[in-house]
């Protein structure tokens, strides 16, 4: 793989379906080499959105699309005076800035169990085939136990509700956002609940409540889907000595696979062990011979039957009521448990908790025959997403996309939900829609499809495909792709009935592309003019999403998450348990995108991006080269910030989110493509551009190192050496690029061309021990993976080998091979605190696993005084400790570089007592200082022996095959180490003689 092209494909995340090729058919040429008053291109000027009017701006009087903020900024910043005959910036029409105000708004929100129905790969048929959300893999638990979720609001006015703590029953009358959109939202609030919104204006910041996405719900009287929810209480019953509870057996996924019969006997176990929840419990057969798993019993019954089975040693038993027609759906079962003994007077306080848990049990399972669950819990999250991007991030849509999301929020539940099954899926047959928790189709069709009237305007979320007219040619591919294999087998016969010529001139393939591409080559050479009546006959009705909704949804979804690996399915990887996203809080000072203009233009660059990639899959090397052009020219009318301020330091890291960073990535890949093409001029012209226009930025030494390669490709070996030379005094260059540069250095600066002696010489040519180990070779083949024997006579790798070696004739030792994943994982840990401190703007979503300045100068500059207090307290002997308390608290926590499972804590102790205080201090401080540099190239083995109880000695490895050489990344590592006195050694494993 080209280098950049992985780091560009998460950048993309899903691919858009519906982009504006316009952007890469244009046949305009681009110059790469930057100038300082190059002209505008307006069909890549990122300032505006297709079809949008193109508007005169008022500096250098060039046509460009949309909103002008941008351009502006780049016509200013190149000096570009106005003339007196135009118009001031005041007499234009501009979209003000709304002011920022940020209320916090807790609601209550119904766990519910994800659907019955699985698919094809859609994140909404993960959920259906997990078939629940309360199974052992999902139950997220945190300190609050609440179900409170923060939320952050943009409006112009707040209605309070009379008093501070009123409860809000019926309607209330809010205005969203800028008050041009006004509707009706029946408060879904539980009895007894609080819901308080607070205005904050005029404020320095604004701060998100510590709530948490993910939180559970404590009490099961959560809110229905419509409605309010209210506290069903149940019947007075004065007998304790049984009680009877209707619930259901969810996580079917998580149990035996065994056939149900109505009647048959069931019994609760609890789950203590489960660490996802320790309140869950399991319902197994209740059979004479070995019982099975059937699943469990919804989370929030369990957290008071727990107690009840724990503390009372109450026995629950019962029978399963009914059958669905699901095998992984919700089960009803009818549960009693067993008679209980009489408290005495002196035992009143176990009676009344006794009591408590056994009312909230009967409250919590009243409530859930009328509350059943449902699989709509995807509809749950896409509805919180949307509301919340267009709270926070309203400024960034016109009217007509705020008014289409605003429809969808407004929606019957039946059209939500078809709309979260369909979305980011090509073309659907209406006849295979067959959803459980969709009663009418065609009226969520109809909703969605704009015929039913919303909000006095028509919005249109899905295209429907019901007559030959409304296909296009460009959708035909992907309408044939719905067709099964059989059905484009007749389809083809059926071309070759009527049109011979289709079968002497098609290959016979018989994979289904073989066949799309057959029955496209008919059509586009125009032998069979009828076939899209040919297609809608097999087809029948289909619906998709449609361009506009796509492309709406696509940006509430970036806006969300702020990155393309993220999508809905974060949401359900935290409903069933599978990730737990730390706890923080979010403080906002700034916008991330202060307008428009900026988010379209990081837009447009993402489009660019994608449209690399797509053309590097497709072999298009003219496609490559339109969109390293594109790229190029954007690059060379950007000018970076001044990052000497705070602000400065924040838009370090913020500047990721800019068009001219997605450019750049695009630009490194072409880098790697026309060194590929053996195209050295061009890649060096390339490289010079981003050396100029980025002079603050972690990935100018790798760029400094390429271009001094390249220049040696063409025989500039001067000019070689003096990049490098220049590239040594550069602040940014760092790790195993100094490395790198100063070896080339070396080799390049011999007489005549350099006659002193650099000074970093004996640094660069210190001796790493050596360490021969031989082994016997499985193969021996040039371009495959070393295989040996190990003691055990088991195939191995070279670092396995060197582990039995080194824990026998090699001294002993005990370790890892990990590289450089236990040292992220010791430094997460030590580290939590720090990492997820309360520090603006570094944490937007409650979906990060780490700060975004995490990568960036500025995390060790913001927090110095924090890092220095811990780094202390590891120098003086208190890692251990430190290390267990933070395992402990947050254990099964996401966390970037933590892994919970490669390493235990036995391990992670004994390494960390081993290392000592001091050593271990300089690598944590390292990583602090620059973990983008120094997160990756660490030895491959960590290897540790006792003396005693308390002290011990650590080693580190770098292992090395055959045909395999250090990396400068890696001698940089090895070198850093052993000025921080480690003991470090390079273990060279050869084949073993014949």
């Amino acid at each position: 793989m080209l280098k950049g092209r992985e780091s560009l494909i998460r950048l993309i995340g899903r691919r858009r379906r519906h982009r504006r090729h316009s952007l890469l058919t244009s046949t305009q040429g681009l110059e790469i080499a930057p100038k300082e008053d190059k002209d505008e291109v307006s069909t890549v000027n990122g300032n505006g959105n297709e079809g949008e009017e193109m508007v005169d701006c008022p500096v250098c009087r060039k046509k460009v699309r949309g909103e002008i903020n941008s351009h502006l900024d780049k016509c200013l910043a190149r000096g570009t005076k106005r003339k007196l005959s135009q118009c001031t910036l005041f007499q234009l029409k501009f979209c003000t800035r709304p002011k920022v105000t940020v209320s916090s708004v807790e609601s209550n929100f119904t766990r519910t169990d994800v659907g019955p129905r699985a698919g094809d790969g859609n994140i909404c048929d993960l959920a259906s085939e997990i078939s629940s959300s309360d199974g052992p893999e999902n139950n997220v638990q945190d300190e609050s136990n609440s179900s409170s979720v923060s939320l952050t609001l943009t409006t112009n006015r707040s209605k309070i509700c009379t008093g501070e703590s009123s409860v809000c029953n019926g309607v209330n009358r809010m205005e969203n956002l800028d008050g041009l959109v006004k509707f009706d939202d029946e408060c879904k609030l539980l009895s007894g609940a609080k819901s308080t919104i607070s205005r904050l204006e005029d404020c320095p910041h604004h701060q998100i409540s510590d709530d948490r996405i993910d939180n559970i719900t404590h009490s099961p009287l959560s809110p229905s889907e419509n409605g309010t929810s209210k506290c069903v209480e149940p019947l007075e019953d004065d007998d304790n000595s049984k009680i009877l509870l209707d619930t259901f057996i969810v996580g079917r996924k998580f149990g035996d696979d065994i056939e149900l019969t109505i009647g048959a006997m069931v019994m609760l176990s609890r789950d203590s062990q489960n660490v996802k929840d320790p309140n869950a419990i399991k319902v197994l057969t209740e059979d004479t011979g070995q019982s099975k798993e059937l699943g469990f019993i919804p989370r929030e019954l369990a957290q008071y039957l727990s107690p009840l089975i724990d503390k009372f040693q109450l026995m629950f038993e019962g029978h399963i009521t009914s059958i669905p027609q699901h095998p992984r759906a919700v089960v009803p079962i009818q549960m009693y448990s067993s008679s209980i003994g009489s408290f005495d007077e002196k035992d009143s306080s176990s009676f009344q908790e006794f009591n408590s848990f056994r009312r909230n049990a009967l409250c919590a399972a009243e409530f859930s025959k009328t509350h059943p669950p449902i699989p709509a819990k995807y509809q749950h999250n896409l509805l919180l997403l949307l509301k919340e991007v267009l709270e926070s991030n309203a400024h960034l849509f016109t009217e007509g996309e705020k008014t289409l999301l605003k429809s969808f929020l407004s929606l019957s539940d039946d059209s939500q939900r078809l709309f979260a099954r369909l979305y980011a899926r090509p073309w659907f047959r209406m006849a295979s829609i067959s959803y459980a928790e969709i009663c009418d189709y065609e009226e969520a069709v109809k909703g969605l499809s704009g015929r039913h009237i919303v909000l006095h305007c028509e919005a249109e979320c899905v295209s429907l495909f019901e007559s030959i007219d409304k296909l296009q040619i460009d959708d035909l591919k992907e309408v044939l792709n719905v067709l099964n294999v059989g059905e484009l087998r007749d389809l083809v016969c059926s071309l070759n009935k009527s049109h011979k010529k289709i079968a002497q001139n098609s290959d016979h393939g018989t994979r289904k592309q073989d066949y799309v591409a057959r029955v496209l080559g008919a059509y586009e050479s125009g032998l069979c003019p009828n076939l899209p009546s040919m297609i809608l006959g097999k087809t029948g009705s289909c619906v998709r999403i449609s361009a506009s909704a796509e492309s709406v949804f696509w940006r509430a979804e970036r806006l969300f998450f702020l990155n393309g690996e993220q999508d809905l399915s974060a949401f359900l990887l935290v409903d069933l348990g599978i990730v737990k996203y730390p706890a923080y809080n979010c403080i906002f000072t700034d916008q991330i995108f202060p307008d428009r203009s900026d988010l379209l233009s990081y837009e447009e660059a993402i489009e660019v991006a994608q449209g690399m990639d797509e053309s590097l899959d497709e072999n298009n090397n003219e496609l490559v080269s339109r969109c390293i052009e594109i790229s190029a020219s954007h690059v060379s009318s950007f000018v970076e910030e001044d990052r000497s301020s705070d602000s400065g330091s924040m838009a370090a890291f913020l500047s990721c989110f800019s068009a001219s960073w997605v450019y750049s990535k695009v630009i490194l890949l072409g880098v790697s493509f026309l060194e590929h093409e053996r195209r050295y001029k061009d890649a060096i012209d390339l490289l010079k551009l981003l050396l100029v226009k980025f002079k603050s930025d972690r990935r100018r030494g790798y760029w400094t190192l390429r271009l001094s390669v390249d220049l040696e490709h063409v025989g500039w070996l001067d000019e070689s050496l003096e990049v490098a030379e220049k590239g040594l005094l550069d602040p940014w260059v760092r790790a195993g690029s100094i490395v790198a540069l100063q070896r080339r250095v070396l080799r390049l600066g011999k007489p005549p061309r350099r006659w002193k002696t650099p000074s970093f010489l004996d640094s660069v040519n210190r001796k790493i021990v050596e360490v021969h180990v031989q082994g016997r070779p499985v193969n021996c083949k040039t371009g495959v993976k070393n295989v040996f024997y190990g003691e055990d006579g088991e195939r191995c790798g070279v670092e396995e080998l060197a582990l039995e070696y080194y824990a026998g004739e090699g001294g002993c030792w005990q370790g890892v091979h990990t590289e450089s994943g236990i040292w992220l994982t010791i430094f997460g840990l030590l580290m939590w605190d720090v990492v997820f401190a309360d520090v603006p703007n570094v944490f937007r979503t409650k979906f990060q696993t780490a700060p975004l300045d995490l990568e960036t100068d500025s995390f060790y500059e913001v927090r110095r005084g924090l890092v220095e207090a811990l780094l202390d307290k590891i120098e003086h002997g208190m890692a251990e400790e430190l290390l267990i308390m933070s395992w402990e608290s947050h254990v099964g926590t996401a966390c970037r570089g933590v892994n919970w499972d490669k390493h235990s804590l036995s391990e992670l102790r004994a390494a960390v007592t081993c290392i000592g205080g001091p050593c271990l201090a300089s690598i944590c401080r390292n990583l602090a200082q620059d973990y983008r540099s120094w997160s990756s190239g660490m030895p491959d083995l960590l290897l540790w022996r006792f003396h005693d109880d308390y002290r011990g000695e650590a080693k580190l490895v770098e292992v090395k095959g055959p045909r395999d050489r250090l990396s400068e990344q890696q001698r940089a590592w090895l070198l850093f180490l052993m000025d921080c006195g480690f003991n470090v050694e390079v273990c060279k494993v050869s084949h073993a003689p014949i």
